[in-house]
């Protein structure tokens, strides 16, 4: 029980620290480097723009989902209930953060299907986690509560190294999750928490059978950072608090290596613009957290306002919508044709 509520208090302390500014990466995620063609005469409609696409089985209005937070804690559960009714409502699809610590506790989020029954929603158990003697069983546990179309499988090294509670034996993961590729009743999607997935990693991971990636690259909030500030020695990590790779290059380096490959996106996206080229640069869908964790709860850490949060979504996709108007494309299927290029640069 002591370590639950230890567990507990971390989880809602890292709502905390996601939403300081001191918690974003130092290093950008590099959208400002891709310039894609603007198109003078675009012959289509910005009001019939179409954003819509297949995802997991669903039909969504965007190639959207909210990206994994937070689980485990009475917080916690207040912030997910209202990111499912606005994921609901926005028509796009939702991803929980870890379920460990819910199922380890004996409860259940199986309310978030009720709430949210059309969308995709995404599971998530941390790969050390998944590599334990009960992992699969773990997962199988997570998938079944959440009635879940896939499963995010999260890595996470640099954080587990600088937590203080953190795990740092990484072996067999590789291996646990290629087991959960023949098990589990769901797709896995594998997805790194902020400091990237390269071009060999992935291969690796598409090698032992993984649906789809997210390469979750650095240039947006930073848990190096939120887990440094929880130490009492945060010296000793100084020089990785930026260690990474920018979700451009990884975006870039997999799609190019591996066109074929369903690649997700997120890590340092800002807004619609941001989205609309890492769907360009060969993801599938892109997610986004920080930035709808602070419509939702704003910058003061307040009660969850399900409105405020749907408007940023609903902002999100008209920046989107305006992306593909001024390439002249009329739907997400010709704007991954467009032209465009990256810029050199870090």
């Amino acid at each position: 029980m002591a370590e639950q509520t230890k567990s507990a208090d971390r989880k809602d302390a890292h709502i905390g620290l996601a939403l300081d500014p001191l918690a974003m990466a130092a290093i950008d995620a590099g959208f400002d480097r891709v310039r894609l063609d603007h198109c003078a005469i675009p012959e289509c409609d910005l009001e019939q723009i179409d954003l819509s696409t297949e995802f997991l089985e669903h039909q969504i209005s965007a190639p959207l989902f909210i990206g994994s937070m937070t689980g485990g804690t009475t917080r916690a559960t207040s912030i997910n209930h209202a990111l499912a009714e606005v994921a609901e409502t926005a028509g796009i699809g939702l991803a929980v953060g870890s379920q460990r610590a819910t199922l380890e506790a004996g409860n259940s989020q199986s309310e978030l299907r009720a709430i949210a029954p059309s969308i995709p929603l995404i599971g998530n158990l941390g790969g050390i986690q998944l590599a334990q003697s009960d992992g699969l069983d773990l997962a199988r546990r997570a998938v079944d509560d959440l009635q879940a179309d896939a499963i995010a499988i999260h890595l996470n090294p640099l954080q587990e190294a600088v937590q203080p509670e953190g795990e740092r034996d990484w072996r067999h993961v590789l291996a646990a999750i290629e087991q959960a590729v023949s098990a589990l009743p769901c797709k896995v999607i594998v997805k790194e928490v902020g400091a990237g997935i390269g071009a060999a990693v992935a291969r690796r991971l598409f090698d032992v059978g993984v649906w789809a990636v997210d390469v979750a690259g650095l240039g947006g909030t930073n848990w190096t950072r939120i887990e440094a500030a929880r130490r009492d020695d945060p010296k000793l990590f100084a020089p990785f608090l930026d260690w990474g790779t920018p979700t451009v290059t990884c975006l870039h380096d997999i799609s190019t290596a591996m066109p074929e490959k369903t690649l997700l996106a997120s890590g340092g996206v800002r807004h619609g613009l941001d989205a609309a080229k890492a769907i360009w640069l060969g993801a599938s869908a892109v997610s986004l957290a920080g930035p709808v964790l602070k419509a939702l709860v704003g910058s003061n850490n307040g009660v969850p306002d399900s409105l405020a949060a749907g408007q940023a979504i609903g902002d999100l996709k008209a920046q989107m919508a305006l992306a593909l108007f001024l390439t002249g494309a009329p739907d997400i299927s010709q704007f991954r044709r467009v032209g465009g290029r990256i810029l050199e640069g870090r």
